[in-house]
């Protein structure tokens, strides 16, 4: 199907659904006869966000015409209602409803004439975007944008300020398709850049979690014992991966939920289930068993041997719910300031055990406030009541 043929709205429905199946847009676009360039170009001219593809009903509604609204102002002016005006007409109630609700003046009357010119202003094709307009709404949604403000935090800043003036307010999905949708091209694709996640285009949302891959046998952390969750008790742990360039490499890392004490996990290969399980057994093994109470973990598939694991350590291991990475907030905070030694975009292999023993140490050496300016060291040491020994890297 070449570049320059309007694609059939069929094709388009079908396209999208592949995508949402899991399918990559040029995976689709060859499925439907189509070649991989063209399926990636429907992709990014919609900007990664399906378009309304509205199937139509098995008959298409008459619009009303200037002699049917001719007919509902006689009828209103004489005092009668919408379902009367409807039965005149042959016309659903609702259609009645709304032409009035949309098309009544200030004052209480309806104008025939003014509602068919209203009607026919609204239909004309294309519209202008409403952010493509010069205006203060446009300027002040560029230069909010241009301050890191997200597109919802502008959305309702705009309602808050200007409640009865539904031109000086914009909804964030519009500013969305602005920044993305090549064919609307109300705001520059630069302002993506300002974004939280800065991306070229955006991705599809609420995809199949089948994508991913599903584990089998899985323990809830909503079946986690309640003094994980209080961190009164040490020995409750947090665990995930930090990927490297292109994911192609990653390293293992722990953290313990009271003293936030980190262990690293180096996977020198790849972080298949099996070279994980071998990995992340030996690390476990060093701790004392009064630090063994539990592992909460991401869904990812490394985890997919949790029960040897479990097995092989006798650590329960719980799983917090998709996409909810609060679930394991220390986790996730300190994958983030270990990005100070393993920095996105460069490949983890190039990183020795005595690299990932060292960043540890320097991580397990820093005073946390919410530790009373203690480190995790010192807070493990002082709960253990005997000086501790860190475990080495695996």
């Amino acid at each position: 199907m070449p570049h320059g043929v309007l694609v059939p709205r069929e094709v388009r429905r079908e396209f999208w659904s592949l995508v949402r199946a899991g399918l990559s847009p040029g995976q689709a676009g060859m499925a439907l006869g189509a070649s991989k360039d063209a399926g990636n170009l429907w992709f990014r001219q919609a900007g990664g966000v399906k378009p309304t593809l509205v199937k139509p009903g098995p008959r298409v509604r008459r619009p009303l015409t200037l002699q049917d609204r001719e007919s509902i102002g006689l009828l209103r002016a004489g005092g009668a209602g919408v379902r009367e005006i409807a039965r005149e007409l042959g016309r659903d109630p609702g259609v009645v409803s709304r032409e009035l609700a949309r098309n009544t003046t200030k004052s209480g009357g309806y104008r025939p004439l003014g509602a068919q010119q209203g009607t026919e202003a609204r239909a004309r094709r294309p519209k202008t975007a409403k952010l493509a307009r010069p205006g203060p709404l446009r300027d002040f949604v560029i230069a909010k944008l241009g301050d890191d403000w997200s597109p919802r935090q502008i959305a309702n800043v705009l309602a808050v300020e200007h409640p009865e003036d539904p031109e000086r307010r914009v909804c964030a999905e519009t500013i969305y398709q602005s920044i993305y949708i090549q064919s609307r091209g109300a705001l520059k694709r630069d302002l993506a850049a300002h974004l939280r996640r800065s991306r070229a285009q955006r991705r599809p949302q609420n995809r199949p979690e089948e994508r991913r891959g599903k584990l089998v046998g899985t323990i809830s952390i909503s079946q986690r014992p309640a003094e994980a969750a209080d961190r009164a008790v040490p020995g409750h742990w947090e665990g995930d991966l930090i990927m490297g360039r292109e994911n192609g490499s990653a390293i293992g890392t722990l953290v313990e939920r009271t003293t936030r004490f980190v262990m690293l996990i180096h996977l020198p290969g790849r972080h298949t289930a099996s070279e994980f399980h071998d990995a992340i057994v030996p690390t476990l093994n060093t701790l004392p068993a009064e630090l063994k109470r539990s592992l909460t973990w991401d869904n990812g598939k490394e985890m997919a041997m949790h029960r040897p694991i479990t097995m092989a350590t006798d650590m329960a291991i719980y799983f917090a719910d998709p996409r909810s990475p609060w679930q394991r907030g220390s986790n996730e905070n300190t994958n983030g300031l270990l990005r100070q030694y393993f920095p996105k975009g460069v490949s983890l292999r190039q990183y020795s055990p005595a690299d990932l023993t060292e960043a540890a140490r320097r991580l397990n050496s820093r005073p946390r406030e919410t530790l009373g300016w203690r480190t995790p060291g010192q807070a493990l040491n002082q709960l253990l009541s005997e000086p501790f020994k860190m475990p080495g890297v695996a």
